[in-house]
């Protein structure tokens, strides 16, 4: 009878413990109860209500008791913002926020107890004290020459390096066939974009400037992202001889027409060096008074392609035929008949080399787009970054 009372004793004493442990949660190894983990809490930065934050601000979101499974940035127009995390839990656009704009951040975590929680928060940039407006050369579309540079044009100077090299990273070229190229400045308003030797003829490029919300200087931010697309055209390069007094045009590397010209006469002695068409107007007023001498002559040309900005032109130049082919007359321009300058201006793309030599009056870097005026290590000098890059 006594072992019977011990056996009905212990199958009550296992009924008890399995009635207590059904549906309640864990036990550790000794036996004792073990508490669910704790719910996750998210903490984004900015947050919610900020005004004022600055556009290359990152974002912080981090969490507690779990681990962040997904952050997405987007403006009040439901545009998502490219971007990271890192480690540390903070994530970054991969560019620079707009300016004066609203964004909200939607986060996801996981907690350790397996359960999501989600976390919104919306702010709002700054409005810039000072803006940086921008201008692009070529124009979008445009088929250019072989010797064409990409020109960023901006409204305010950027003068640390520090901020300059932050342009140089703004800006991305791509290209069909990928070159070695270079950005570099010419003035605190003014990078420009060159390969290190000429385009390659049917070259296709893509040229980003991410400026929106790129800090510049103090109080100095971009507003305004720019792009354009050009393409390379036949190779045109033209090589006026100062001595010989004749200008030989080649396309592709084949002399395509020799024409007699007439360049600066000693004191107004045209540039040597290496150019590009600048710009073309079929007809225009040439006048002493933009290069300080009024009075000394105004005359209408016809067939004007620009040389440099201070006012070297290839044209047209009927009162001189005599001299063309055997002295130099002008006064800095390259003179050429009435039917010579007509067929260089319609065979001339922006862009095409004009390499002129013999005279004693170098070319001046930076008298308008004029790349080619210096070696490619001059030309890296010029970089704050320092560095090439490949499209």
């Amino acid at each position: 009878m006594r072992n019977g009372r011990t056996s009905t004793t212990l199958a009550l004493a296992a009924l008890l413990i399995a009635g207590c442990t059904s549906g309640g949660g864990t036990r550790s190894q000794d036996g004792s109860p073990q508490a669910e983990g704790p719910v996750a809490k998210l903490a984004i930065t900015p947050a919610d209500g900020t005004k004022k934050v600055a556009p290359d601000t990152g974002i912080s979101v981090k969490v507690t008791d779990g681990k962040v499974t997904k952050v997405t940035v987007a403006d009040a127009k439901g545009r998502q913002v490219t971007g990271s995390a890192a480690a540390d839990g903070t994530w970054r656009p991969r560019w620079p926020l707009r300016p004066a704009t609203s964004y909200t951040v939607s986060a996801q975590a996981t907690g350790t107890d397996g359960k999501a929680v989600t976390g919104q928060a919306s702010f709002t940039t700054l409005k810039p004290q000072r803006a940086l407006q921008s201008g692009m050369s070529p124009l979008d579309g445009e088929k250019v020459g072989v010797g064409m540079p990409v020109q960023l044009l901006l409204s305010q100077p950027v003068t640390s390096k520090r901020d300059r090299a932050a342009v140089e990273r703004s800006l991305v070229v791509e290209m069909s066939e990928p070159v070695e190229g270079a950005w570099s400045w010419v003035s605190d308003r003014e990078v420009q974009f060159r390969p290190r030797e000429y385009w390659p003829v049917g070259e296709k490029v893509k040229v980003v400037a991410h400026l929106a919300g790129l800090r510049a200087g103090q109080g100095l931010w971009g507003t305004k992202d720019r792009s354009l697309s050009f393409t390379v055209g036949p190779r045109h390069v033209t090589k006026v001889d100062a001595d010989d007094h004749e200008a030989v045009v080649t396309a592709g590397g084949k002399v395509v027409r020799t024409i007699p010209v007439s360049l600066g006469k000693p004191g107004d002695d045209s540039y040597s060096g290496t150019m590009i068409a600048q710009e073309k107007a079929a007809e225009t007023v040439m006048d002493s008074a933009t290069i300080g001498k009024p009075g000394e002559y105004r005359i209408k040309t016809k067939w004007n392609v620009r040389m440099t900005y201070s006012g070297t032109f290839f044209h047209a130049a009927p009162w001189s035929t005599g001299a063309q082919g055997n002295s130099n007359v002008s006064h800095g321009c390259v003179n050429a008949s009435p039917a010579d300058a007509r067929w260089f201006y319609d065979f001339t793309q922006r862009g095409d080399v004009i390499q002129v030599k013999g005279t004693s009056r170098k070319l001046e870097f930076g008298n308008g787009p004029t790349p080619w005026a210096k070696s490619w290590d001059e030309w890296l000098a010029g970089s704050a970054a320092g560095r090439p890059t490949t499209g």
